[in-house]
């Protein structure tokens, strides 16, 4: 299968963008700098570990911006963020990186991993071998890869190459038939997003109709929509491993108490 064709989305602008910016990162930094790097990189936390402990596992995402609700959260203190989110109990951070349209940055992600012992995913569209280099160059455990955005051998490839890394990716599907082609691919993380990113729908019921089609080897991950900690038991009990929750907690005045409500406390832990 070829990797999809430009047909206006919101998707597909944003990969367009991306590949101008990546492009031209390339011809400024080439790979051979990343690969030394990547030598100078701090030591990989376990990112799948954190995924599967007997808990309700949240990865807290740090996002500035997004293309359905526009600026989130400003000012935005990656590091104020990241501590009070594992104080609060996320198992994992997600960092936003991509800069137009999210109003990400990689320095957000150094910055927010340099403050906490967490496992830290970079939150991206990744295309090319070069960014996954990037990605561990700049000292993320993991990173996303969304099946909507990729061939079928192009997303084999950068699986693999993740894990020549040590990077376990979260692969990110909406629908059933990606769901399958990311598990031809080999994907051990699946990720199933709720909302749909060529159109910026959302539906939770996906998370559920898609649960099913996962394999139970796979470690599962709901994504986005996700407002209470009912929906987070519901998802569990549905047999999710793992939730991402992201614009619930930037949009609130005290995103950790938020977290903390999801996790189903009222306070944060002392």
């Amino acid at each position: 299968m070829s990797a999809p064709t430009d047909s206006g989305t919101v998707l597909d602008r944003i990969l367009h963008a991306r590949r101008l910016e990546v492009g031209h990162r390339k011809r400024v930094l080439p790979e051979a700098a990343l690969r030394y790097g990547v030598n100078a990189a701090t030591p990989l936390r376990d990112f799948s570990a954190a995924l599967t402990r007997d808990s309700l596992n949240v990865i807290a995402e740090l996002k500035p911006a997004s293309p359905s609700k526009g600026i989130l959260r400003d000012p935005f203190n990656p590091v104020e963020l990241a501590r009070s989110f594992e104080a609060a109990g996320a198992v994992v951070l997600s960092v936003l990186t991509e800069s137009e349209f999210f109003r990400g940055s990689l320095k957000n992600l150094r910055d927010a991993r340099n403050a906490v012992k967490l496992p830290v995913l970079r939150k991206d569209f990744i295309f090319d071998p070069w960014q996954v280099w990037e990605t561990r160059a700049n000292d993320a455990d993991s990173f996303l890869l969304i099946v909507a955005a990729l061939g079928d051998e192009l997303l084999r490839d950068l699986i693999t190459l993740g894990r020549e890394l040590r990077m376990e990716p979260l692969v990110e599907v909406h629908t059933a038939a990606e769901l399958d082609r990311a598990v031809a691919a080999g994907a051990r993380i699946i990720g199933v997003n709720n909302r749909d990113l060529k159109t910026l729908d959302l539906r939770v019921e996906t998370s559920f109709e898609l649960i099913e089609r996962v394999p139970d080897a796979c470690i599962a991950v709901s994504e986005s929509g996700l407002r209470t900690h009912d929906d987070l038991a519901r998802l569990r009990d549905a047999g999710f491993d793992a939730f991402l929750i992201g614009e619930s907690l930037m949009l609130s005045p005290d995103p950790a108490v938020a977290l903390g409500t999801f996790l189903g406390s009222s306070a944060l832990p002392v």
